[in-house]
C-alpha cells in the first residue's frame, strides 16, 4: 500500500520489478537402480564422487553390475548420481548383542559381518562407551565411538536416541524389560548372520525408480538399469525397458539402454539386436540405446577383465559434454572418449546398418581411441523421420521444459490477467534469450531463435473462466552435423594465377 504523506518532505517508495529469474535445472544427475553390496534398500541417495559410493554402497561388487557402472560413470565426467539399491526375496541385517543391547548393521546384508563392537565402562557408572570398528583383514577402515551412553530411556545419552541418528554403520536396539544398567564390557565381537537378499527381478526395478519421485525438488536427469540387461532374460528386459522409458517421459528425464549380453561374432550380436530395433518398447524419445558393450579391467581380479554395458560411461560423457559445450551439444565425437576396449568392433557398414535404425554405435579408431559414435534417440531411425530424432535436440528440450516448470511455479494463484502475462514474457523470454547468447539455439537473431508469447490470443477468455494461462515456447533446435560431406572436383584446363 502506498505510504500516508502527512509532512512535506521527499518519500520513499519500493516498487516491485516484476523480475523472477529462471535458473536452469540439472542436466545429467544420473540414478542408477540395481543390487549393491551395501546401503539403504528402496530410498535413493545422493553420491557425489565414487569414493563416497564405496563408503555408502561398498564400493565394487561383483554381484553388481551397477557398481561398475558408478564407477565408470564417475570416471568418464559424471558428477551426481543418485543411487537405488534393490533386492529380491527377504534382506536382513546382521547382529550382535551383548545383554539387553542388540547391535546390527545399519543396513542389510552380510558386509556387517566385518563389524566389531567394543564396549568399555568409564569411571562415571552406569555410562559406558560404545566403539564400532569395520575391519578387513587386519586393517580397520571404518571407526565409530560413542562415550557417555545410557541405557535409561529417561537419560539424555539414551543409547539409541544418541547412536542411530548418527550412525553410519550400526542400529542400537534396547530391551527396557531387562535390569541390566549397562552392558559388560566386550573386547570386540563381530555382527553374525546378514543376508543381501536375491537379484532384483522386474518388479524390484520398478519399485526401486519409482522412489526417485522422494528426491523432489531435486530432479534426476538420467536413468541407467545395467543390471536389467545382465539380470533378467530378453522379455523380462525388454519389459523393464518399456516401463522405465514410460517412467522417465513422465518426469522429463532420460533412459540410456544397454544392449543385452549377447556373445559371439559381430553378426551374431547385430542379429540379437534386431529383435529390439523392431520392438515398439524403444519408440520413445526419450530414450537412446548403445552398442556394443564395454571390456574394462577388473579390480577384483587382477588380471582379467569383464564385460559391462556402457551406459554408465556414456552417463559420465553426458555430464562433461553438458559441462564443457551444454546439453545442446551432441555426447558424441572425438571429445566423447571412452575407456577400456569395446566387445565388439564394428565396420562402417555395420554401423550404418545400425543408425539408420536409431541405434548409437561405440567404435574404435585410430589415434581417437574409442568413442561413441552416435546421437539418435530411439525414434531415431530414418524411417519414422521423428522430429526427436536427435539426443541433444530431445535433452535440450527437457532441460527447457523442466526449467519453466520448476521457474514458473509463483504463477499459480497469481491475478490471470494482463501485468501476469506481461511478467511471464518477462521472465521466461530473460531465460531463452540467455540460452541463445550461450548458443544454444540456432538463428543468427533472438526473434530467428526462440519465441515466447503469453498474451490475450494465447490465454482467451475462456481460459481464464478456467483458471488457465497458456503460454507458448517455441526454439529452434541445434542438430548435429552428422554427415560431413566433401565434394572434390577436379578441375581440368585452369590456369593457376
Amino acid at each position: 500500500m502506498p505510504a500516508q504523506y502527512t509532512y512535506p518532505g521527499v518519500y520513499i517508495e519500493e516498487v516491485p520489478s516484476g523480475v523472477r529469474p529462471i535458473s536452469g535445472v540439472s542436466t545429467s544427475n544420473t540414478a542408477f537402480v540395481d543390487r549393491f553390496n551395501r546401503g539403504p534398500l528402496n530410498s535413493p541417495r545422493r553420491v557425489e564422487s565414487f569414493a563416497e559410493f564405496e563408503r555408502l554402497y561398498g564400493g565394487l561388487d561383483a554381484s553388481s553390475e551397477s557398481s561398475y557402472a558408478v564407477d565408470q560413470y564417475f570416471a568418464h565426467g559424471g558428477g551426481v548420481a543418485y543411487i537405488v539399491r534393490v533386492a529380491s526375496g527377504t534382506p536382513a541385517e546382521a547382529s550382535g548383542s551383548q545383554d539387553a543391547l542388540t547391535i546390527a548393521g545399519k543396513t542389510p546384508g552380510t558386509w556387517a559381518r566385518n563389524l566389531f563392537f567394543i564396549i568399555t565402562h568409564p569411571d562415571d557408572a552406569p555410562l559406558f562407551t560404545l566403539a564400532v570398528e569395520e575391519r578387513r583383514g587386519p586393517h580397520v577402515v571404518a571407526r565409530e565411538e560413542y562415550a557417555g551412553l545410557a541405557l535409561d530411556p529417561a537419560h539424555a545419552r539414551y543409547a539409541p536416541t544418541v547412536v542411530n541418528p548418527s550412525s553410519e554403520l550400526v542400529r542400537l536396539t534396547h530391551n527396557p524389560t531387562t535390569t541390566t544398567t549397562r552392558p559388560a564390557v566386550n573386547n570386540g565381537t563381530a555382527l553374525g548372520g546378514g543376508d543381501n537378499g536375491g537379484d532384483p527381478g522386474q518388479t524390484q526395478f520398478k519399485a526401486g525408480w519409482e522412489t526417485l519421485d522422494e528426491l523432489a525438488p531435486e530432479v534426476f536427469n538420467l536413468l541407467c538399469l545395467p543390471g536389467a540387461a545382465r539380470l533378467l532374460n530378453e522379455a523380462n528386459h525388454k519389459s523393464v525397458v518399456t516401463d522405465a522409458t514410460k517412467y522417465v517421459r513422465d518426469r522429463r528425464a532420460f533412459l540410456l539402454i544397454d544392449s543385452p549380453p549377447t556373445s559371439g561374432s559381430v553378426d551374431t550380436q547385430l542379429t540379437a539386436l534386431t529383435s529390439w530395433t523392431k520392438n515398439a518398447i524403444l519408440n520413445s524419445p526419450n530414450s537412446a540405446l548403445y552398442f556394443p558393450r564395454m571390456t574394462i579391467p577388473d579390480p577384483l581380479n587382477p588380471g582379467q577383465s569383464r564385460t559391462i554395458g556402457s551406459s554408465g560411461a556414456v552417463a559420465g560423457l553426458y555430464a562433461a559434454t553438458d559441462t564443457r559445450r551444454g546439453v545442446w551439444k551432441a555426447p558424441a565425437g572425438t571429445d566423447a572418449v571412452l575407456g577400456g576396449t569395446l566387445a565388439a568392433k564394428l565396420t562402417d557398414l555395420q554401423n550404418g546398418q545400425l543408425n539408420v535404425k536409431g541405434v548409437n554405435v561405440l567404435r574404435s579408431f585410430p589415434i581417437y581411441g574409442n568413442l561413441v559414435w552416435g546421437s539418435r534417440t530411439t525414434v531415431g531411425a530414418d524411417a519414422q523421420a521423428s522430429e526427436w530424432k536427435y539426443v541433444p535436440v530431445r535433452r535440450t528440450a527437457l532441460y527447457i521444459e523442466e526449467s519453466l516448470y520448476q521457474g514458473l511455479k509463483w504463477v499459480v494463484f497469481e491475478p490471470n490477467d494482463q501485468p501476469l502475462w506481461s511478467s511471464i514474457e518477462l521472465n521466461v523470454g530473460a531465460f531463452m534469450d540467455g540460452l541463445f547468447r550461450q548458443g544454444a539455439f540456432a538463428g543468427e537473431t533472438p526473434a530467428r531463435a526462440y519465441l515466447v508469447k503469453c498474451d490475450k490470443d494465447t490465454t482467451t477468455p475462456a481460459d481464464v473462466d478456467r483458471g488457465i494461462v497458456n503460454i507458448l515456447v517455441g526454439f529452434a533446435p541445434l542438430k548435429p552435423a552428422e554427415f560431413v560431406v566433401l565434394k572434390i572436383q577436379q578441375l581440368a584446363g585452369q590456369s593457376q594465377a
